[in-house]
């Protein structure tokens, strides 16, 4: 006589048991998941939101430090040119901030507006050399990184990356259009007196232009 095999019947989990696992098993991630998620408050230290560099902001809080810079150090145009003329390098040293190519010197002058083009006067400063030009920007451009470098203050490295940095240069010359220039009817300044406070790059002694934080018209 054979004998046959049996082998016991497989019993299959009813569709109801298959249900309360799964959702066991979403609720185990859903909790794991709530473990490893911070929840940041907008405004706070950690809102990634409050990092991104504004221009317009940066312009606003920090042109009025740095025209409050530029009219402390100012020196009288005269006294700056005679000693550039005198000693350049001495005079780099005692008047200038240093910035890359040439540094930024802070003068005061007053003097009688001569021709224009593009908002860029001829001034007549009385006392200065004959072979010195004197040059003010009124815009409506407004070229250059003098009011940035004007105070030695403001590094690269306080920005993210150089992109930031020529940001933080047009920033200035905006709002200083705005607190400055806006004031002034700068497209008729030819025979009129001024008087300006601002910086200029020392790059060539003989011709400077020079960014204005205070333009005054008598």
């Amino acid at each position: 006589m054979s004998a046959k095999a049996t082998t016991a019947p497989t019993r299959q989990s009813s569709p109801g048991l298959r249900r309360t696992i799964a959702a066991a098993a979403v609720l185990v991630l859903l909790g794991a998941m709530a473990l490893d998620t911070k929840v940041v408050r907008i405004g706070s230290a950690g809102d990634v939101r409050s990092a991104v560099f504004s221009a317009a902001d940066y312009g606003k809080s920090e042109f009025p430090k740095v025209q409050a810079d530029v009219e402390a150090r100012a020196a009288d145009a005269v006294t700056v040119a005679t000693a550039i003329a005198k000693d350049r390098a001495t005079a780099e040293k005692e008047y200038g901030v240093p910035a890359g190519v040439g540094p930024v010197i802070s003068v005061k002058f007053s003097g009688v507006v001569g021709e224009g083009k593009s908002g860029i006067y001829k001034v007549a400063v009385e006392g200065v050399p004959d072979t010195l030009q004197v040059r003010v920007q009124t815009g409506p451009a407004i070229n250059g990184t003098e009011l940035r470098d004007a105070t030695g203050k403001i590094t690269f490295g306080q920005f993210t990356n150089q992109i930031e940095y020529q940001d933080a240069g047009s920033a200035l010359n905006n709002e200083m259009k705005k607190e400055v220039l806006a004031k002034v009817d700068t497209s008729a300044l030819t025979g009129k007196t001024i008087s300006v406070v601002g910086a200029f790059k020392l790059v060539n002694p003989k011709s400077w232009l020079v960014t204005p934080v205070r333009l005054e018209v008598q």
